[in-house]
């Protein structure tokens, strides 16, 4: 015989479920949402030269995307939120430091470009 003491406990632990199984699945779409979203930004940091340029700043990226996978596959869907946005911080500094590289090496062949014209101007006119 059920008492009306254990309907009511009953319930409340299928409510308390319920809620810990919407929390979760609410989780989940957000959580795959932002690992995706990371790992387009370590693959653009990647094809910008990441890689070269920065590369302990994309090992960095990459090892925290693939702890992101697992907490997906763990469906530690919190955890798949840090490491993503983690992985996707150390994808665009990476990215940046590549660009400011190239940047630099860009500037730098112009002024040599530029001192060699000179050169050349220096020696006509003499």
């Amino acid at each position: 015989m059920i008492t009306n003491h254990s309907r009511q406990l009953m319930l409340a632990i299928c409510g308390a479920a319920l809620i810990l199984t919407v929390g979760c699945t609410s989780l989940k779409t957000p959580a795959t949402a932002d690992v995706a979203v990371s790992k387009a930004a370590v693959d653009n940091a990647a094809g910008a030269g990441g890689t070269q340029f920065a590369p302990m700043e994309m090992a960095s990226a990459r090892e925290k995307m693939v702890r992101a996978n697992k907490a997906m596959a763990d469906k530690n869907y919190e955890l798949a939120i840090d490491l993503a946005a983690q992985a996707q911080a150390d994808a665009k500094l990476a990215q940046a430091k590549a660009n400011s590289t190239k940047a630099q090496a860009a500037a730098n062949a112009l002024q040599d470009d530029i001192n060699v014209l000179r050169s050349e101007l220096e020696r006509t006119n003499k």
